[in-house]
């Protein structure tokens, strides 16, 4: 069996062995308390994705309309699936370790194969399972190291069995989680962390199911204990997902030891916690979000206001010499932005690469029909827009952007709002 067939709500079920494979009675109680909260979350994950979005995926990468024939229930949806591939595009990873193999280990090895190559190490615990998905990427035509890592491993501080992961790569480029299941316990895909150090300046880590309560928990502790690695949850999937990303300015920082609690105490208080979950309802699910709300846009705006400020200083330097070939093929190899086309009678003036928190951005200042000068910035950023544009201010001055798929665009301009909010659908409508 594969990730090709169709499959229920629940997980492949573990082979469990002696007693390492009991859990204590508070983590079953937390699993059935987890279960209770979540499941909502776990029907809505039957569905994996818009059928346009699965064909916009096929057709990134070069695969054929039966090739990720069923997505949702314990599978990758189309959103995660997106999202690895837009961090290839942007990272061209040399080294990405995947924890949990199926449809995403497909479309990884893919994406790296059309992106300049690269190493994929996928483990997961079920041996049958690892050799089948090997298969199924054979028939496609691609490969990926794909290793069996049964869960008899522990890592300190987190609940749940663990893989045991053998000859790992020294230097991780992409981290890519998606195991184990929640059924091994709701926080197992904390213990993650426990590859944190391996991690590249600037390397990505991908959580998949961040939306649900149990992977919130992780997120929250994740944020307290590496405050090197920046991380936000995502929307535009159907199960949520984690991106952190690595300071390119040192090493992480390791989180601080805790005292342990008492063994007699520690049953109780999960236990505890557990019946104040299933008591709240879904009072703490809006607790939950609330505590990982996504980014708001008003980082990117100031990025934004500060390229059109930037791009009107160089204009009035003459020491300053201004690029105005706008090769959009181009751009999108070397950076992975696809700039949207532009109005037929607008001027390009200068076009700039900028670095920025997420990765590279491209800032192309420009003239209108009228003679405006207006700047359109983009980059990969997460903001509460979508194709139709919205109307935001940073710097003192009015900035409209907008989404498209994984990438976020904004226009600039020291003119009339409404006139800017007019000038940036013209330029959504023209991509």
């Amino acid at each position: 069996m594969t990730s090709r067939e169709l499959t229920g709500l629940l997980p492949l079920p573990e082979r469990a062995a002696g007693d390492e494979a009991k859990r204590r009675w508070a983590d079953a109680a937390c699993l059935l308390a987890f279960g209770a909260i979540g499941w909502p979350w776990l029907l809505y994950s039957l569905w994996g994705g818009r059928r346009a979005e699965k064909a916009r995926l096929l057709d990134r990468l070069g695969l054929d309309d039966h090739a990720l024939p069923h997505l949702g229930s314990w599978k990758a949806d189309v959103g995660f699936l997106h999202r690895i591939v837009d961090a290839v595009e942007e990272l061209r990873p040399r080294v990405v370790v995947e924890l949990g193999a199926g449809a995403s280990t497909l479309v990884c090895a893919r994406a790296l194969e059309r992106n300049g190559g690269g190493r994929l190490v996928s483990y997961d615990q079920h041996g049958g399972f690892v050799e089948a998905t090997a298969q199924w990427l054979e028939s496609q035509g691609v490969a990926a190291d794909l290793r069996h890592a049964p869960l008899t491993r522990s890592v300190p501080g987190w609940p749940g069995s663990w893989y045991d992961l053998a000859d790992l790569p020294e230097r991780i480029d992409l981290l890519i989680v998606d195991g184990p299941p929640w059924t091994v316990h709701p926080f197992v895909r904390g213990a993650a962390e426990s590859l944190f150090d391996r991690l590249s300046p600037g390397a990505v880590i991908l959580l998949d199911d961040a939306a649900r309560p149990g992977e919130r928990i992780v997120a929250r502790r994740w944020r307290e204990r590496h405050p090197g690695i920046a991380f936000r949850r995502l929307s535009g999937s159907t199960k949520g997902t984690l991106v952190g990303r690595r300071s390119t300015g040192g090493e992480v920082v390791p989180f601080p030891a805790r005292p342990a609690a008492r063994p007699e105490l520690a049953g109780w208080r999960r236990a505890a916690a557990v019946m104040m979950l299933v008591g709240a309802g879904w009072v703490a699910h809006d607790v939950a979000d609330g505590m990982d709300a996504p980014a708001e846009a008003a980082a990117f705006l100031a990025e934004a206001s500060s390229s059109h400020s930037a791009g009107l200083t160089r204009q009035r330097m003459r020491s300053q010499i201004e690029s105005a070939r706008l090769n959009r093929p181009e751009i999108a190899a070397a950076t992975g932005i696809a700039i949207p086309a532009l109005p037929g009678r607008w001027q390009v003036v200068d076009v700039q690469l900028y670095p920025t928190g997420e990765g590279m951005a491209v800032a192309t200042a420009m003239r209108t029909d009228r003679g405006e000068p207006v700047t359109l910035f983009a980059t990969r950023a997460e903001t509460p827009a979508e194709r139709r544009p919205l109307l935001g201010r940073s710097h003192g001055r009015a900035v409209a952007y907008w989404e498209v798929g994984a990438f976020a665009y904004a226009l600039t301009a020291d003119i009339d709002p409404a006139r800017v909010l007019t000038l940036a659908a013209e330029v959504a409508a023209a991509g």
